[in-house]
């Protein structure tokens, strides 16, 4: 254990080997950390650890830390429902926070007499029933609107208290007599009714829309059989109403009865959570939230917290949560799952999609913000995935290009901050090597290219790309190793089949994740050099060709031959012309020069 002030490491040898909740404070006597523990001693202890926290947020919440304050629990559940209620009440400056939750919706049972059901973004703890929240306003709306044509629900606001009613303080209203409300206003609904109405429509919110159906048709067979046709068949639209609502409902699998499914998406800055619910085999919640990271905090402590979170805020009782990734973690009421096949793997895949999503939305709002930052994530995503010392914030691809060996040429593309630098991609005409050679045109390109980068003494790259495998790899190293830049330049090749990145001297290649910004980066680079060498390419092949006939004539530029195709057509037609026709183009020693060429090299 480092430096520290000697009470405050009496408190931390002091703590206890058992379950709990700590508290960080400052020199003021604020909290600015929160944390549980399944070891209160060896949790808080790590922390000192000089070795683990060189540098960071953590190293600066440990110079912080001025007294640290503890609670024992019986278990880790409880020291997880313990945390997240102190972070709530004393929000540390030093732990997560969820953002923007308060803009989702939520369905709100009102407490009191008959009670409203109604949409709002406002929680009041009253001792009202919330149901979501509901990232998406139009399946809130869809939910409400099957209740509105099931149930008859009240609007109004009055307070209806048994001894308001029976004084008659209120009159019916347009609803009513629209048949939007049956008037217990007015006494004309009972309350034992209405809450029979509540009730069903608490069951239809939560998911458990079988039990409403159930209830409903036998109902339905009561009422037949004592010949009450009309309440029957208003008992059947609403069956019929409640299966058209189940059958848009998200399927995952009947088997699946209860659960919940979390999913996690991280980087070093931010973490992307989604939480399902999951009820008789249907998905009826679905939520997302992004965590920005404060500490070193896991993929699996942000998950827990996150996990605690949902199943307070939706009043889940699964036993079962199925994740992403795997938990360590004995609660005793549930269990988790690492999903790797089957169904429940299905469903974990749907919530993945889900939290992709959700990331890629959040990205780009901030990139509107912070042009900036997009640009510096991909190249951190870069930097990361092929594992350099430094931010690529200058990259450059090379590819070469030929047909059957004849016109050889190369092409260099440039990146800088994640985007094309158009002008400073450069053409190379291959000189030293003959034939259809590419890893030799690949060790010229290169040496050329960096030797005049030295000789005018410019700035490197960090990273250097060569299109190909190992042998044009290894071809560009040649070069590399010549100048003198191995080690202090990154080089890497890409093979087209199989997406591959090779490193120098490592016969295994890295695959990246084909979803992954970095790789889509890598491609495009790529991509782009090909387009640029090709078209340079066929330039030359064109001129080439071009210039086989007419430009063999003494006194013919490529303009005038240009002229005279454009006039005449072909070079077959030019050589049957008189010299009257062709000096219409030409002048008369120009006239006399081609007609001369076409009578020497007259075909037999």
């Amino acid at each position: 254990m480092n430096s520290i002030a000697p009470s405050l490491e009496d408190k931390i040898k002091g703590l206890p080997y058992k379950p709990g909740v700590y508290q960080y404070l400052d020199k003021s006597g604020v909290i600015i950390y929160v944390g549980k523990a399944k070891n209160l001693r060896k949790r808080v202890g790590s922390y000192f650890n000089r070795d683990r926290y060189e540098s960071g947020k953590t190293a600066l919440l440990v110079r912080n830390i001025r007294d640290v304050e503890h609670i024992v629990v019986e278990n880790e559940y409880e020291a997880l429902l313990l945390e997240n209620s102190m972070i709530k009440e004393h929000q540390p400056k030093f732990n997560i926070q969820l953002r923007d939750d308060k803009t989702y919706p939520w369905i709100c049972i009102k407490n009191e007499r008959f009670p409203r059901v109604f949409p709002t973004r406002n929680i009041i703890k009253d001792g009202s029933e919330y149901y979501g929240p509901y990232a998406s306003v139009k399946k809130m709306k869809a939910v409400l609107g099957v209740i509105s044509k099931i149930h008859k629900i009240r609007t109004c606001k009055y307070n209806l208290s048994e001894e308001n009613i029976n004084a008659g303080k209120f009159k019916v209203c347009l609803e009513h007599h629209l048949g939007n409300c049956l008037g217990p206003c007015e006494g004309k609904q009972t309350e034992e009714d209405y809450n029979q109405s509540v009730s069903e429509i608490r069951s239809i919110i939560k998911g458990d829309v079988d039990s409403v159906i159930s209830q409903m048709k036998q109902k339905m067979s009561v009422a037949a059989g004592v010949l009450d046709f009309e309440k029957a068949a208003e008992l059947k639209s609403r069956i019929d109403l409640l299966n058209d609502y189940q059958s848009k409902s998200v399927v995952v699998n009947p088997n699946l009865q209860n659960l919940d499914a979390v999913s996690i998406i991280a980087d070093d800055a931010y973490a992307y959570l989604n939480y399902l619910r999951v009820v008789k085999g249907a998905i009826i919640q679905s939520h997302s939230v992004e965590f920005k990271k404060k500490l070193d905090e896991s993929s699996e402590d942000l998950m827990l917290s996150f996990v605690a979170e949902m199943r307070d805020i939706f009043s889940s009782d699964a036993k079962e949560i199925v994740t992403s990734i795997p938990i360590d973690a004995t609660w005793d009421t549930m269990k988790f799952h690492h999903a790797q096949r089957g169904d429940k793997k299905a469903l974990i895949d749907f919530s993945l999609k889900n939290v992709r999503f959700f990331m890629l939305e959040r990205q780009r709002a901030q990139d509107k913000v912070d042009p900036e930052r997009h640009s510096n994530r991909i190249m951190k995503t870069i930097q990361k995935d092929l594992r350099l010392k430094e931010l690529p914030r200058h990259i450059e691809c090379f590819d070469n290009s030929n047909f059957q060996g004849s016109y050889p040429v190369a092409a260099c593309v440039v990146f800088k901050n994640a985007k094309p630098a158009k002008k400073d991609y450069r053409h190379f005409n291959i000189k030293t090597v003959e034939g259809p050679n590419d890893f030799a045109s690949m060790e010229e390109v290169i040496y050329r290219r960096y030797k005049r980068l030295q000789d005018e003494n410019q700035s490197m790259p960090q990273l250097i790309i060569v299109d190909g495998g190992k042998g044009q790899l290894s071809s560009a190293m040649k070069s590399i190793d010549k100048l003198g830049l191995r080690g202090k330049v990154a080089v890497v090749g890409i093979a087209k089949k199989l997406e591959e990145i090779f490193f120098p001297e490592d016969p295994i290649p890295l695959y990246i994740d084909k979803r992954s910004e970095s790789l889509k980066v890598i491609q495009r680079l790529r991509n782009e050099a090909h387009r640029f060498g090709i078209t340079h390419h066929r330039n030359k092949r064109s001129k080439a060709a071009f210039t086989s006939e007419l430009l063999n004539v003494q006194g013919i530029g490529v303009k005038t031959a240009k002229e005279l195709l454009r006039s005449f057509g072909s070079v077959d037609r030019i050589s049957k012309l008189k010299k009257e026709d062709l000096e219409k183009v030409l002048n008369t020693n120009q006239a006399e020069l081609l007609l001369s060429y076409f009578k020497d090299h007259k075909k037999p």
